[in-house]
């Protein structure tokens, strides 16, 4: 069965989905080498094609969530978990541009790396899981 009962949406949704998370996957790769890279001092990661590219990619990923949102009908303000999802993508953007820039030192950079890597494991648990929380609802409690 399909979204909406009709073949096409179906389609279409597994399209945009498969896409997306293409998108995701480019993303991270990307990240992963260019952050790497740019943590060993490669100067390739400052040309113009290492800065390019990921913009081209993030594109196509922002454009799927927003149409896969829309498909879905889901609002941020009634899905905490892609509340958390955005929350939890604007701090790691914030953390990949401390990691690519070389003006912040090796230390900070190093460290804003390894954090972006745990937001983007957790930004990924949220989604599996659709809880806001993601990862960390596995853990057990501390109270209990």
């Amino acid at each position: 069965m399909t979204l909406d009962g009709s073949p096409n949406m179906f389609i279409d949704y597994a399209v945009i989905k498969l896409l997306h998370q293409s998108a995701v996957s480019l993303s991270v790769l990307g990240f992963l080498v260019r952050g790497i890279a740019s943590l060993r001092g490669a100067q390739w990661t400052q040309g113009r094609l290492a800065k390019t590219l990921p913009h081209m990619v993030d594109t196509v990923l922002l454009l799927s969530a927003v149409t896969l949102t829309a498909m879905l009908h889901l609002n941020p303000a009634t899905a905490p978990w892609l509340l958390a999802k955005i929350l939890g993508l604007l701090l790691y953007i914030g953390l990949g541009m401390v990691t690519l820039r070389p003006r912040f030192g090796l230390k900070i950079r190093s460290i804003a790396f390894v954090l972006a890597l745990v937001v983007l494991t957790w930004i990924a648990s949220v989604a599996v899981l659709k809880n806001p929380c993601g990862m960390y609802c596995l853990l057990p409690s501390i109270a209990a």
